[in-house]
């Protein structure tokens, strides 16, 4: 299994809305309808929306035939930098396929960017993933050493192997990584 995420930049042709400075952008998950990501992640570049698709290549087996397939980390989820205002909201709300911002009454929760390049980190490094249940309790740790250094989530024990879980808590989503033989320590 190799993973990777697409993500772009926005683009000089955006609204006044969405050209106001990054500072205010923030992070947002949308919920899509199944299998309409990438046409939306698409859909969204196009109109200068920063936007964030992790993915995953996995090897699908036919009747006939085995194919490797890319496909979105998070089912049925992608990910928008926007600026939190109501005609930007409406704006990728309009999308097809878009069901609404994940969060209270589907206005959206604001996303901390260091879940998002948490995520980015452990697919640059071709880390093998799991999906694995959303976590609340467990002690939350961070990495020591080595490319992964700083990236955090909730220690676990599975089958007596340490496993490091990430998690995005606006879309109740974990993934989880084996961490045996890597230094972590606690977040205080």
């Amino acid at each position: 299994m190799s993973t990777r995420g697409q993500i772009l930049n926005s683009e000089p042709s955006l609204t006044p809305e969405l050209a106001l400075p990054a500072q205010h952008a923030q992070w947002f998950a949308i919920h899509t309808y199944p299998r309409h990501e990438k046409r939306i992640f698409t859909q969204l570049v196009q109109k200068g929306v920063e936007t964030y698709l992790p993915l995953v290549t996995r090897v699908h087996q036919w009747s006939d035939r085995r194919k490797q397939v890319e496909l979105p980390l998070f089912s049925c989820y992608a990910f928008v930098r926007i600026v939190p205002s109501a005609e930007v909201r409406v704006q990728v709300l309009r999308i097809g396929g878009v069901i609404g911002f994940v969060g209270a009454a589907r206005q959206g929760v604001p996303i901390p960017d260091c879940q998002i390049e948490d995520i980015r980190t452990l697919l640059m490094n071709k880390i093998p993933l799991d999906p694995y249940p959303f976590l609340k309790i467990g002690q939350r740790v961070r990495i020591c050493g080595g490319s992964l250094k700083g990236v955090e989530g909730i220690l676990v024990r599975r089958s007596g192997t340490r496993r490091l879980i990430i998690s995005v808590e606006s879309l109740e989503r974990s993934l989880s990584m084996c961490i045996e033989g890597i230094d972590v320590e606690a977040v205080r």
